[in-house]
């Protein structure tokens, strides 16, 4: 069988699966992925992105979902990073806004902390109740058996206690009940 010079290997398509989930991990766009594979590969970014759309994406769907998380969350992160640093000289008025807004998100974090500890210990004081009740019912199922294992016994007695019945065998094939 005769091997395309040009086909893709799995070496290529890792190579174009990694750059491609490196690039959205970082906030960049596979079209950049794709330009800087087809350098290394010597191929043109519309066939690299061919292949990752026709074949090779679908083998790393959780992988790309798992990176555009990523992303997100590092997007999120450098967002909240405003750190205020004294200028010795020329404050503005843009400077005290960035600084009074990242001290109200503190404020809107310590907030929500506060409000999660609040409902995390509803929640335990409520799964305590719960586990209360489970022991209870557990309880009473075990005194409930208890209770009907010792009713069968006497049940049980009681059928022993009283004289069986005996037959007889008429001649002719009948059975006949015997007087106690």
């Amino acid at each position: 069988m005769k091997i395309r010079q040009d086909a893709w290997s799995e070496e290529n398509d890792l190579l174009l699966a990694e750059t491609v989930l490196r690039h959205v991990r970082e906030g960049s766009t596979q079209l950049n992925a794709f330009e800087e594979v087809g350098d290394v590969l010597n191929r043109t970014s519309a066939a690299c992105g061919f292949r990752w759309n026709a074949v090779v994406r679908q083998q790393y769907e959780k992988a790309l979902s798992l990176a555009k998380k990523q992303r997100k969350q590092r997007s999120r992160s450098l967002e909240k990073k405003v750190i205020y640093t004294p200028k010795t000289e020329g404050v503005t008025m843009t400077d005290v806004i960035g600084f009074l807004q990242s001290l109200e998100s503190v404020d809107m974090l310590k907030a929500e902390n506060d409000r999660l500890r609040a409902e995390n210990e509803k929640l335990q004081h409520k799964l305590q109740k719960i586990e209360q009740s489970s022991e209870t019912m557990q309880e009473d199922y075990e005194t409930l058996m208890k209770i009907m294992n010792r009713a069968r016994k006497f049940v049980a007695l009681d059928d022993e206690e009283s004289p069986s019945v005996t037959f007889k065998m008429e001649r002719n094939g009948n059975l006949e009940k015997m007087a106690e």
